[in-house]
């Protein structure tokens, strides 16, 4: 089954900094093809400028391998204005592409701060995402 996600910016600084965790994982479902990833180009800008902080000390060509997959195996979204409430607005854009998607196909938002969301059953930490994925893997 492949699972449609937005993933939060939080989500790929983490797997950056620690590959072998939930959030490398995350970016590992993605490569195997049961995440597609969902992003704009606004979610892009987002995740270049992170990503190249001079704090996190990531080389720009891990970096570029990232934003590759995330093109590579994602999906654009056009997505419109959104009428909930989302307590930090530079996260309104993940939330308004997970809720365009959710318009016609489930969709979750991943994300390490979920305070920063509504409370929905589709945002989602990466050790939940992952916990869907193979509970409903071995269901199979």
């Amino acid at each position: 089954m492949k699972y449609y996600a937005v993933i939060d910016t939080n989500v790929l600084v983490s797997a950056a900094l620690k590959a072998h965790s939930a959030p490398g994982d995350i970016l590992n479902e993605i490569g195997n093809g049961r995440i597609i990833p969902l992003y704009n180009d606004a979610i892009l800008a987002e995740y270049a400028e992170v990503l190249h902080r001079p704090k996190f000390r990531f080389e720009p060509r891990a970096v570029k391998v990232i934003l590759d997959s995330i093109i590579r195996y994602g999906v654009p979204i056009d997505a419109g204005p959104i009428e909930d409430i989302v307590p930090d607005p530079k996260d309104v854009v993940f939330y308004e592409v997970v809720m365009e998607q959710r318009k016609t196909e489930d969709a979750y938002l991943v994300t390490g701060n979920l305070k920063h969301f509504p409370v929905k059953p589709f945002v989602v930490t990466p050790r939940q995402m992952l916990d869907l994925i193979f509970s409903e893997q071995s269901e199979d």
